[in-house]
């Protein structure tokens, strides 16, 4: 399977860079001001179209993932509260996502993909 990739001009690519990290940025601030991650998610989806089959697309997954499954633990460590193992799993979804930030934030600053 072949799969083509666009290579845009280099002001584009350095302004969707930019953008990708603004998102993690947000991502991070979230932690402050929850809005913003979801502000982030708006613009991972908006703006997916124009990093496909660029190796920015691949932050662009790696985001997205970050925010589905962070919100799903999220949402599990909440609901089991009640039952002593939440504030575990809610730590473990912290410092994961925190990690998805830091790794994703320094391929980004090397110019690299993320790889899965």
């Amino acid at each position: 399977m072949s799969e083509e990739i666009i290579v845009p001009d280099v002001v584009q690519m350095k302004l969707l860079k930019n953008l990708t990290l603004v998102v993690y940025v947000l991502y991070a601030l979230s932690y402050f001001a929850g809005i913003t991650a979801i502000i982030g998610i708006i613009i991972n989806y908006v703006k997916k179209d124009d990093v496909a089959g660029t190796w920015l697309e691949s932050h662009f997954r790696w985001q997205i993932r970050t925010f589905w499954f962070g919100l799903l633990w999220a949402v599990i460590g909440t609901a089991t509260l009640v039952i002593m193992i939440g504030g575990v799993i809610l730590f473990a979804n912290f410092c994961w996502i925190i990690y998805r930030i830091v790794k994703g934030w320094l391929n980004l600053n090397d110019n690299k993909p993320m790889t899965f």
